[in-house]
């Protein structure tokens, strides 16, 4: 019987350890649990994570497929390469090659991808699909503290006395963090306060539920911080020693009853959630915030919140909540917006250290770090010849999706995945592609966590892991930028020695080390230390504020600085002709753009009853599309909403593409729709 295997749970970023046993003939798993030695999750499990692991839904790519007359059609896995290969290198005589990544890689294929396309093809038009669900909370905390990733940690969710969840489900898109926070929040004293427009399964339980009216999140915060100082609940010697910009901030406040308004909320409800400061307050959250053209400014207005209120220690602080496995690992180690390990994609001495490391002259590397997906997509009609995508479904994950099929199906197209998508139809070149359970190397949850990932079954003949995939590419079109064919542990070594001296320094946690341990949580610049609450650091008092407290921010004061962003005007509201907001949010059955848990048709909408009226089918529309749903009456849901699940993908034919214009992550959350009765 084989033997059970210690590896990490792929499903979200949370980051929980797994065993997982092969099939004693053939291929695949046996049996997948939770892991009772892995330190983040110490035996917890979620069944969607087991299931999704061990029985994945949706249909497997097993054979390489070429495009020919029109059709895709089995070929050999050399024939595929050498397809894709020639379509590639053909582009770059006359164009750009367009690369999407995910935050499904492993550390050491991101870290690969990264390399092909920075360095290998030069290309400014590389992103992953984080920059659709993370990039505004990044944006965020490089403003703040100068440098990525949330302050705390998972061991700082007991310390807390009020958790303030906010445009974000945990019970569902992450149930086994969520089940830390509840337990927490029913303590004496301490308290589960969610802000959401819906009632969702984790406002079902939380103490209080604010419901913020669609798109008033960013004034609700600004009411908040206004009340925060009103109420002479800033700490000022933490302000006046360690922070910048908080008096002209205050400038720029309109006043709290205004913002109030603006945001559907009263203003003792804003008192309410102010006075949840004084108590030591971790503020998670999720999509509902990041994926706004005023995602930014809101998740740096809630940082505000946390640093005038002194909310910037262990029990404390702003953490968002990634939703891929690997987004982390994906933003540390992939050279999408940053250099490996955090290092500033403009700075000319990080630069030439990348080029060094790699082997490749400066003037190689692109200027700056692209427009994003969505104006990746759109410059297929202008500069990008053809696209590359690992892991990822653009096809139905962009916003206004039926313009970014149209775009992908006019250009030079490989594809590299483990699943059927609607990429995949619209692919020249398909390259089946390791799994969970079959591949190795590496993961960073939200928490910046590094644990193993290891293969406990082998892969079919012609399926190979995206880093060998990447590497094989990599060979054609670029020769030489790989020395050796790329293996797991030598190019992990190589992401490692690039990250020494950085604010993500990852060099003390090597493979050995990690086989021992399970995890360890980065920055670690040796092999002995690990990372704990950034920023702070038990002191002996004089000029660093306090007599037991010392903060060290990355920034060029050594400050934190508040932000200085206001709202900007929502790019679509309802009108005579779309009367409704539609919103999108995770299922707990769901995965992704649904590629391994497909939903039948049609997508369910869910609805106020008074909005659903007798009609239990309808067409939905906005400007850039429409789809027949599925009406579910639901008193969750306000009056004026339609909720539909991000992961079926017809969603996305509905929603807006503007984005952030500093994050690049689309406004998927609010655009105009209508429904019209289909009679049935």
């Amino acid at each position: 019987m084989s033997e059970f295997v210690p590896t990490t749970c792929l499903r979200c970023a949370v980051g929980c350890g797994h065993v997982q046993r092969g099939v004693d003939s053939g291929y695949g798993l046996d049996s997948v649990r939770g892991n009772p030695e892995h330190p983040v999750n110490n035996g917890l499990a979620c069944q969607r994570g087991v299931r999704e692991t061990a029985d994945p839904d949706g249909e497997w790519l097993a054979r390489p497929l070429v495009r020919r007359e029109g059709d895709l059609v089995p070929t050999t896995i050399e024939n595929a390469l050498a397809a894709a290969s020639s379509g590639l290198s053909a582009a770059t005589e006359s164009g750009e090659v367009a690369v999407l990544g995910s935050g499904q890689q492993t550390n050491e294929a991101a870290y690969a991808l990264g390399k092909l396309a920075r360095g290998g093809l030069g290309t400014r038009y590389y992103d992953a699909n984080t920059t659709l669900c993370m990039a505004s909370a990044v944006t965020a905390y490089y403003d703040a503290f100068g440098s990525d990733a949330p302050p705390p940690t998972y061991d700082d969710i007991p310390d807390a006395r009020t958790h303030l969840v906010w445009g974000a489900n945990p019970s569902v898109a992450h149930p086994v963090m969520f089940r830390w926070i509840s337990q927490s929040a029913s303590e004496e004293g301490s308290e589960l306060i969610v802000v959401d427009p819906v009632r969702s399964e984790t406002a079902e339980v939380a103490d209080d539920h604010v419901a913020v009216d669609p798109g008033g999140d960013l004034a609700l915060a600004r009411a908040i911080l206004a009340r925060i100082a009103d109420r002479d609940g800033v700490d000022r010697e933490f302000v006046e020693t360690r922070t910048e910009g908080f008096d002209e901030l205050l400038a720029t406040l309109p006043p709290a009853a205004e913002s109030a308004s603006e945001a559907g909320v009263s203003v003792a409800t804003v008192d309410r959630l102010a006075a949840a400061f004084e108590a030591p307050t971790l503020v998670y959250w999720g999509m509902g915030v990041n994926q706004s053209v005023d995602g930014t400014a809101t998740a740096g207005a809630l940082i505000d919140c946390c640093l005038a209120s002194g909310n910037l220690r262990p029990g404390s602080g702003p953490f968002s909540l990634t939703g891929q496995a690997n987004s982390m690992g994906t933003r540390v180690c992939s050279s999408k917006g940053t250099w490996p390990g955090h290092r500033p994609f403009d700075d000319p001495d990080h630069r030439r250290a990348v080029a060094d490391a790699w082997g490749i002259p400066e003037s190689r590397l692109p200027d700056d770090p692209g427009p994003g997906p969505v104006g990746i997509c759109e410059a297929i009609d202008g500069d990008v010849e053809a696209v590359y995508a690992v892991a990822t479904n653009p096809a139905a994950g962009l916003p206004d999706a039926a313009a970014a099929r149209d775009r992908l199906e006019d250009t030079f197209l490989v594809v590299q995945d483990a699943f059927r998508s609607e990429t995949v139809e619209l692919a020249d070149v398909v390259l089946p592609a390791a799994t969970w359970g079959e591949s190795e190397g590496t993961v960073m949850n939200m928490e910046r966590t590094i644990s193993r990932v290891r293969a406990a079954t082998e892969t079919p003949s012609g399926i190979r892991t995206d880093l060998a995939l990447i590497g094989e590419i990599a060979d054609r079109v670029v020769p030489g930028l790989f020395e050796e064919p790329p293996e797991p542990k030598p190019i992990y070594e190589e992401f490692l020695a690039l990250t020494e001296g950085t604010p993500a320094d990852c060099s003390g946690i090597g493979y050995e080390r990690l086989e021992a341990e399970l995890a360890v949580r980065w920055p670690a610049p040796t092999p002995t230390a690990e990372g704990g609450y950034r920023y702070y650091r038990e002191g002996t008092g004089g000029e660093h504020g306090g007599d037991t407290e010392r903060w060290e921010f990355p920034t060029p004061s050594g400050r934190a600085r508040f932000s200085s962003a206001v709202s900007g005007d929502d790019p679509e509201p309802p009108s005579s002709e779309y009367p409704l907001t539609l919103t999108t949010a995770r299922e707990d059955d769901g995965y992704n753009t649904g590629v391994r848990t497909r939903e039948a048709e049609p997508p369910t909408a869910r609805v106020a009853p008074a909005t659903a009226g007798d009609d239990r089918h309808a067409r939905l529309s906005s400007r850039r599309g429409s789809v027949r749903v599925r009406l579910e009456p639901d008193e969750a849901i306000p009056e004026g909403m339609v909720w539909l699940p991000i992961h079926h993908p017809a969603a996305n034919d509905l929603t807006l593409p503007e984005v952030d214009s500093r994050s690049k992550e689309p406004n998927f959350k609010q655009c105009a729709v209508r429904l019209e009765s289909l009679g049935d």
